[in-house]
């Protein structure tokens, strides 16, 4: 078996394999960038998707009924906000978020860019399957221009996915 470098991910979740700084699925998904790295398929135990987004972006409060997330923040800040408490994450933190914990968060800094891990013990996760089906797949690793978002729409997908919205986004930024 050879690790190699590869501009897509893997639908294999056997075989290993690199992907390189912009390379994988695009998306432009709720008015930023996804990019799926790690693809769960069927019987994967995680998936991966990198995000980038501009300052203000946040989703609204929700819960993810079977998968724990954890975000690594690559570049940027971001307030995260989880049962009841609110921090600040830079540039190299984690932040791990469990399943059944209502969360969210905003990008502080003009932009951001995080990678959100999701996991499972009773399914395959399938956030990265969420995000594909809200997101428009585009060739080039850009934010897109922002256009409106039907909530109710998002909340129906998520729903189907183990995502329950509890709340409006973050409020916009002064």
């Amino acid at each position: 078996m050879t690790l190699t470098e590869s501009p897509i991910p893997n639908t294999d979740p056997t075989l290993p394999y690199v992907l390189p700084r912009d390379a994988g699925e695009h998306l432009h998904f709720l008015n930023h960038l996804a990019t799926r790295k790690v693809t769960a398929g069927p019987d994967g135990a995680l998936s991966a998707v990198e995000f980038v987004g501009p300052r203000g972006f946040g989703p609204p409060l929700h819960s993810h009924a079977h998968e724990d997330e954890i975000i690594v923040v690559l570049d940027g800040e971001i307030v995260f906000r989880a049962a009841g408490d609110e921090t600040i994450a830079t540039s190299g933190a984690t932040v791990f978020l469990p399943h059944g914990v209502p969360h969210s968060f905003q990008i502080l800094s003009p932009t951001a860019r995080f990678t959100s891990i999701t996991a499972s013990r009773q399914q395959a996760p399938d956030f990265d399957v969420f995000v594909a089906e809200l997101g428009d797949a585009t060739d080039a690793p850009e934010l897109p221009e922002p256009v409106e978002i039907d909530p109710g729409h998002v909340a129906m997908v998520g729903g189907r996915h183990g995502i329950e919205i509890l709340g409006p986004p973050p409020a916009p930024l002064d």
